[in-house]
């Protein structure tokens, strides 16, 4: 349930609802607008029955929710988030996220860090912990591939952002990186989650392969219940049957969360398309719908990375298609 106060409603009218509230053992969500004020009502709302809040002074309407997430509803909270690593901002723009899939060596990251800046990115990604599908696949190089992840970011003054797989990998992480990604495969890991919204970074969240829109906001909401409200939601493919391309990038996902949530939205078209080529035009296609941003691999030798090399774009294409933006 929301409570919607009136444009006149004075701070004491809106305390004195916030107190009946808490008083029935419910939490609230108070956003505050430039004309009016919506208190957002978490928890058992049976508990409410006999209050009558709506002849409280300052109350304009009742409102009930019937999704199950509450804290990055849209209803609850009008205004678009904006979530601020170092000087980008996600949310309200287009930002672009870039870099390798796998840190690989301090000459790859300085070299590719330096790269996407001068083409116009805001934040650097890289892989330190890889959660692969074959068990003899490149995992990664841990704290040690961390370390050369935040030289590099830190050597031309970009935000830098890394995947965690479990609570030990979050623990390291947050240490050398401005924000952390909960990937694909960990998207219900609740227990997870909880741990990422306790963690005290920003938390970009990617769709699960099989997850509905209403499953992906669910999990947000373990995150932001848990004290983070600086979660990004990242569309990076769905797994549908079709084999042209290594998932399917729901491009219309983007327009439905916008008209659900608050939260900034995202999309990563290189595990989308797994095919450079595709990379570009899907990137547009995100900017197109309303997207906030996009994380895209670029390397700076594709043949020879350890990750994803066939998905990953050089500097030059990365620059061409900042431009093209």
């Amino acid at each position: 349930m929301i409570i919607i106060m009136k444009p006149t409603a004075s701070a004491a009218d809106i305390k004195k609802v916030e107190d009946v509230v808490r008083g029935r053992g419910l939490s609230v969500h108070e956003s505050r607008g430039e004309q009016v004020t919506i208190i957002g009502v978490i928890g058992d709302k049976t508990r409410l029955s006999g209050a009558n809040l709506e002849t409280h002074d300052g109350v304009e309407k009742l409102v009930p929710v019937t999704e199950s997430y509450k804290l990055c509803n849209i209803k609850f909270h009008p205004s678009p988030t904006r979530v601020t690593l170092r000087s980008a901002v996600i949310g309200g723009g287009f930002t672009l996220i870039a870099g390798p899939c796998a840190v690989e060596n301090e000459e790859q990251m300085f070299t590719t860090a330096a790269a996407v800046k001068r083409a116009g990115a805001g934040v650097l990604r890289g892989g330190a912990y890889k959660p692969r599908t074959s068990p003899y696949s490149f995992q990664g190089l841990g704290e040690k591939g961390l370390k050369m992840l935040k030289a590099a970011a830190d050597s031309v003054g970009l935000a830098c952002i890394t995947e965690v797989i479990d609570f030990d990998s979050l623990e390291t992480a947050v240490k050398y990186t401005d924000a952390i990604q909960i990937g694909a495969r960990n998207m219900q890991n609740f227990e997870l989650l909880k741990e990422a919204g306790r963690a005290g970074k920003p938390v970009v969240l990617k769709r699960g392969m099989s997850a509905t829109i209403d499953e992906w906001l669910n999990a947000a909401e373990y995150i932001m219940a848990s004290g983070n409200a600086e979660v990004i939601l990242c569309e990076r493919g769905i797994r549908t049957f079709e084999r042209a391309t290594r998932n399917t990038l729901d491009i219309s996902a983007v327009p439905v969360l916008k008209s659900r949530t608050h939260l900034p939205v995202i999309v990563d078209p290189s595990h989308a398309a797994g095919v450079r080529a595709y990379v570009a035009p899907l990137t547009r296609a995100a900017k197109a719908v309303g997207a906030d941003g996009a994380m895209i691999e670029v390397h700076c030798n594709p043949a020879e990375a350890l990750s994803d090399g066939e998905q990953s774009l050089t500097p030059s294409e990365f620059a061409a298609l900042a431009s093209s933006l």
